[in-house]
C-alpha cells in the first residue's frame, strides 16, 4: 500500500511539474478606470504592445462613452456603479488619446484617457 501511495504521489508531482511547463504565461491585469464629470482616472495608463490588455471600466456620476478605433476598442457605454470590461491588444507603440464618446456637459470636449502603448 505504501509503495502504490508513493506512486500516485510521484505521478502527480511529475504531471504538476509538467503542467506547470506548459501553462501560458499569465495574461496582463486588467485596469480599472473611473469616469466621473469631465475626466478619467486614472487619466494616463501604460500598456505593452502586441498583449492583451482589459480595461474595467465604471463611471461615479453620469453616464459616459469609450471608443478607440486607432486601439480596437469598441464603442462602450459606462454607466455608473456599473462595471464593463473591454479587451484589446494594442499593435504598435505609440501614444493614443481616447475622449470621452457620450456628451456629458461643459468639461467634456477635456474628458480624455491617454493610453500609452511601450515596451
Amino acid at each position: 500500500m505504501k509503495m502504490f501511495t508513493f506512486a500516485i504521489f510521484s505521478a502527480a508531482v511529475f504531471c504538476g511539474a509538467l503542467g506547470a511547463a506548459w501553462l501560458p504565461s499569465a495574461a496582463h491585469p486588467s485596469i480599472d478606470i473611473v469616469a466621473s464629470n469631465w475626466k478619467f482616472t486614472p487619466n494616463t495608463i501604460t500598456v505593452p504592445p502586441g498583449e492583451p490588455t482589459t480595461l474595467r471600466l465604471t463611471s461615479s456620476e453620469g453616464v459616459h462613452g469609450f471608443k478607440s478605433d486607432e486601439l480596437g476598442i469598441r464603442d462602450t457605454i459606462i454607466m455608473p456603479n456599473k462595471f464593463v470590461t473591454v479587451t484589446f491588444t494594442p499593435g504598435k507603440a505609440g501614444t493614443y488619446i481616447v475622449h470621452c464618446t457620450i456628451i456629458c456637459g461643459a468639461g467634456h470636449p477635456n474628458m480624455m484617457l491617454t493610453i500609452k502603448v511601450q515596451k
